[in-house]
């Protein structure tokens, strides 16, 4: 399927590893010259060259945290006018709400709330005015069924929700579409990092309480960051311009209800 963005334009936050390099591949594929973010700097220019090589696209980095000021500007510096947005950020690490002080909220907002929205204040503009944009955050399950480990992540990805909800109303006549795409358990360090705590108090290996998780969801396994890649993709699509505010929910059936 030719999703019509050969040529296009995207920055694609986070994107080293896991998801955002999902992402960031399956775009390249469809002819987007992508500029990928990242706080390692080795591991980002390693990216951008496996990118490159499997597609034959050209890929521009842009390293640094995009949850400060000083990663956003590298990032639109080396793209200033994306016609795809990919917000992405690493999320809070789990533990109990109270342990966790004020200086920790605001870190869990600045990279799960805030630098989303300040990405898309930088480009939201541009796109409107050449009449095409595809906006899509990255941002969790926990936004439809909270993780009670995860309540930073919950919270500040939920703040995020509400707002894009207002705004991808107000940009979607101008062909400009923001949505989000919600991930369940996909095979990824992150996933790895929060069975972490499990898999200790269960008294068994980070694999085993990973195996025994699989082996309990209704896919019987985790996802593949590749699928994850081509469903965001598809919200890129040229012909996507129809699906606007939306919460696709990426889990292999891990929430159970209707609707």
């Amino acid at each position: 399927m030719d999703l019509g963005i050969s040529g296009r334009r995207a920055i694609v936050c986070a994107a080293s590893k896991g998801l955002g390099r999902a992402s960031a591949m399956a775009l390249a594929r469809e002819g987007v010259i992508v500029t990928i973010t990242g706080r390692n700097e080795d591991v980002l220019t390693r990216t951008a060259a496996e990118i490159a090589a499997e597609t034959g696209m050209t890929v521009h980095q842009a390293p640094g945290d995009i949850a400060t000021e000083a990663g956003r500007a590298a990032a639109l510096a080396a793209c200033p006018e994306p016609d795809i947005l990919i917000n992405n950020a690493g999320g809070p690490p789990p533990g109990d709400f109270r342990d966790w002080e004020r200086e920790d909220w605001i870190r869990a907002l600045d990279a799960n709330m805030l630098a989303p929205i300040a990405m898309m204040k930088a480009v939201v503009d541009g796109m409107i005015g050449r009449r095409f944009g595809r906006i899509v955050n990255i941002t969790s399950a926990s936004v439809r069924s909270p993780i009670p480990t995860l309540g930073m992540s919950n919270g500040a990805r939920a703040g995020l929700t509400g707002f894009v909800g207002g705004l991808s109303r107000q940009v979607a006549r101008h062909n400009v579409t923001i949505n989000n795409l919600l991930p369940g358990p996909f095979l990824t360090d992150r996933l790895k990092t929060t069975a972490a705590g499990a898999a200790k108090e269960a008294g068994r290996s980070v694999e085993e309480e990973l195996e025994v998780r699989a082996k309990q969801h209704p896919a019987g396994r985790f996802g593949d960051p590749e699928e994850f890649g081509q469903a965001c993709a598809f919200l890129c699509a040229a012909s996507s311009g129809y699906i606007v505010g939306q919460n696709v929910l990426l889990d292999g059936g891990g929430f159970n209800a209707t609707m």
